[in-house]
């Protein structure tokens, strides 16, 4: 690879050479990452004069238009289950300024309002 590229960091090399080479490199690139991911990032003909070659990446290039874009792929976010559902105590207090009674605090409260007999 150090032949035709120079190599920037580790492992990205940097170049220009045609394609008879761009492909011979590239396949022993796919042959020497066996299960890893590898990238390649070429010069083409077209209006963003660039083109995009993946091997085993979960980004994708797509063509949106004539653009080629780099598609990531989302993350779901799991919620656990056992967590509780809703609004916190403190995002009510916060929302909504006041302090948010406990059921002991609204209980005692309740029992100061009753006149005793």
């Amino acid at each position: 690879m150090t032949q035709w590229l120079l190599e920037i960091s580790a492992g990205v090399y940097v170049g220009h050479v045609n394609s008879r080479i761009r492909h011979r490199l590239w396949a022993k690139v796919i042959e020497m990452a066996g299960p890893g991911r590898a990238l390649l990032v070429h010069q083409d003909s077209g209006e963003q004069r660039l083109s995009f070659t993946v091997h085993d990446h979960h980004w994708q290039p797509v063509d949106l238009d004539g653009v080629t874009l780099i598609r990531r792929p989302t993350e779901r976010k799991l919620y656990n289950p056992a967590l509780p559902r809703g609004w916190s105590n403190a995002s009510k207090r916060r929302r909504f300024g006041r302090k948010a009674a406990s059921p002991a605090a609204a209980a005692r409260k309740q029992s100061e309002q009753k006149p005793d007999s």
